[in-house]
């Protein structure tokens, strides 16, 4: 059976392996298979991977695995900004949370870049693998099953319908994933208290070099040096969003610049609503992240929140810990349910702790911040970080390096 209905006339494609979706979960998975000697397509349904205010956070963890694949001095030349600490500024204090000078990795720092960069760059490299082949403007539109057992892939594209039939289908289609919806695979949703806008402002040089972020009564601001524009994320209450356009946008140009200051020169550039974009929170997480014969990973399996900017660290720890496990596999024959269930099962915690973590950040400190009337003091916790050094390291360890950092195994079975 063809789920999702067949086409006759169709293009058909064999591969071992077929990856739904170019981002960083899907990107690096197939750089490791086909750098194993995997045969692996990536299908991804945009023409390009340009697309802004996506997360742009490498952190250390990312980039010791940059290292360990011999990349990392070519990706670092790249136009980048490193962080070695976050800064927070809370009503009329700022506030030092973490300091990553210390962790035990080989850059000890956080790297800003534009994730069309970072996926441009894999890309590149995974192309010099013979067993690699990326597929622009290719859109999953059906899963191929029988027997009970996914056997690859129906997409759209330009030059026509495409079949791909592979031993193993990976979906890294995001959080929004159509592959998860076509396979039937239930999820849970944990809850978000936010939303937020996304949009550019241009940067000068006489403002603050650090990246950091502004809380005050009843919003939060998020500001990402890009050299010469600021990315800026502006938190609101959940499904506030229309509620703050009918306000008006010259109401939303003073608030920002009430709530940064050295912005009020130009929060005219945001000359209409379509220069905001609404990036809808959602936390999530799949009951079962496999069915015989395919695995999903990254956000297909569990969407992050923002906070920390952890999501493209999970994704790309859950790919390395695929490839550590199945690319042995593929390359001896067909994984098996356990096999697939071996992934969930290695990367299940990093997940739970991360997301339980956001949650208890989310309803203890977002909420009321949210949800406050009048100026807010910074609590207890942030206090104790700025004056404490030491403390500084916990929050740069958990944000840096996560829960079960992965390595490349070269397809040995992970420590």
């Amino acid at each position: 059976m063809l789920m999702g209905g067949r086409e006759y006339g169709a293009k058909r494609r064999a591969a071992k392996c077929c990856v739904a979706g170019g981002g960083p979960a899907g990107m690096m998975v197939a750089y490791l298979l086909a750098r194993a000697g995997v045969d692996v397509v990536v299908l991804e349904k945009h023409k390009d991977f340009l697309r802004d205010f996506r997360g742009d956070t490498i952190h250390p963890s990312t980039l010791d695995l940059m290292y360990e694949l011999g990349l990392l001095d070519d990706f670092l030349k790249l136009p980048h900004q490193e962080l070695t600490e976050l800064q927070a500024q809370i009503g009329d204090g700022v506030f030092k949370i973490a300091d990553f000078t210390h962790l035990p990795t080989h850059c000890k720092f956080l790297v800003l870049m534009p994730q069309w960069d970072f996926l441009n760059f894999l890309a590149d490299r995974a192309r010099q693998c013979p067993s690699f082949e990326v597929k622009m403007q290719a859109e999953v539109t059906g899963l191929i099953e029988e027997d009970g057992r996914i056997r690859g892939v129906r997409a759209k594209t330009p030059e026509g319908d495409l079949e791909v039939r592979a031993d193993l289908t990976i979906a890294a289609d995001g959080r929004h994933s159509n592959v998860r919806e076509h396979a039937g695979l239930t999820v849970d949703t944990l809850g978000a208290p936010m939303d937020v806008l996304f949009f550019r402002l241009s940067r000068k040089p006489s403002d603050p070099a650090q990246t950091f972020g502004r809380a005050d009564a009843g919003r939060i601001l998020i500001l990402l040096d890009r050299e010469d524009y600021w990315q800026i994320g502006f938190v609101i209450p959940k499904g506030d969003a229309d509620a703050t356009k009918k306000k008006g946008l010259d109401s939303f140009r003073a608030e920002l610049a009430r709530l940064c200051h050295f912005l009020s020169d130009r929060v005219g550039e945001l000359r209409e609503w379509d220069d905001i974009k609404v990036l809808s929170v959602a936390v999530d997480r799949l009951r079962t992240w496999s069915r015989a014969g395919l695995l999903c990973i990254g956000d297909a399996a569990h969407a992050m929140s923002p906070i920390g900017g952890v999501g493209i660290n999970l994704a790309i720890q859950d790919a390395v810990a695929t490839a550590n496990l199945l690319a042995p596999k593929l390359k001896a024959g067909v994984p098996d349910v356990h096999d697939l269930a071996a992934v969930e099962a290695r990367r299940i915690f990093p997940t739970k702790a991360t997301q339980q973590l956001q949650i208890a950040i989310q309803n203890k400190v977002i909420v009321h911040v949210l949800g406050a009337t009048k100026q807010i003091n910074a609590p207890w916790a942030v206090r104790l970080l700025d004056h404490s050094p030491v403390l500084q390291r916990i929050p740069a360890r958990v944000i840096g390096i996560g829960f079960r950092p992965e390595h490349v195994r070269n397809g040995q079975q992970p420590r």
